[in-house]
């Protein structure tokens, strides 16, 4: 009986934490990451003690739920990246990322949202790194527009992530038709006229002021 106690502890653990994650994939996509911890908990059946002993932030909860698109992300970049042909490569990126996005909203606010000392959330800084590499190969192929920043691709996700449909395909359906308007619009063409000044942007959560 004894011998048998401490597996049972761990795979309570080990449900508990599974509880948790379902509960939290659930309701950041449903909601975003506005979500309070303590609610989750409640989702999962278990106690904020016990959520707070597996995940003691918000942000290594939503990095461990997204866990997959993360990775999803990765992939679609390092495919982008891998493609000889850089404006190819740019525009996969464009339209996969915002597909990524489209399908689960708490992943895309997990991945614009700004947490106070979070080393790379959600795998942002390789993205910027590896996107902002692969942006100017374009340039330099003379495909895509001179005067484009890194800032105007953030620009398109945060509006992307503005879409709201009824259901998640006309979503998707959505995110594909304004990502191939975005693409249209960063291609190089002597009928484009120059864009207004670059500003940066942040993370944070759009302005909603008038």
């Amino acid at each position: 009986m004894t011998d048998g106690l401490p597996h049972t502890l761990r795979s309570d653990a080990l449900d508990n934490r599974e509880r948790i994650l379902d509960a939290a994939r659930a309701l950041f996509s449903a909601d975003g990451l506005d979500v309070p911890m303590r609610e989750i908990a409640r989702r999962a059946g278990v106690g904020p003690a016990t959520l707070y002993r597996h995940f003691p932030t918000k942000q290594v909860l939503a990095t461990e739920a997204f866990a997959d698109q993360l990775r999803a992300c990765r992939t679609i970049v390092d495919d982008g990246c891998a493609d000889p042909d850089p404006w190819r490569g740019l525009c996969l990126v464009i339209e996969k990322i915002c597909e990524l996005h489209a399908r689960d909203r708490g992943f895309s606010e997990a991945f614009m949202a700004a947490f106070p000392g979070a080393p790379d959330v959600a795998g942002r800084e390789y993205t910027v790194k590896a996107v902002a590499g692969l942006a100017q190969r374009a340039k330099d192929a003379g495909r895509l527009r001179p005067d484009f920043v890194l800032d105007d691709l953030i620009l398109v996700l945060m509006a992307n992530k503005g879409i709201h449909t009824r259901s998640a395909d006309t979503q998707v359906m959505a995110s594909r038709r304004f990502a191939a308007l975005a693409i249209q619009a960063f291609e190089a063409s002597p009928q484009h006229t120059p864009l207004p000044p670059a500003t940066r942007l942040t993370a944070a959560v759009p302005d909603n002021s008038v």
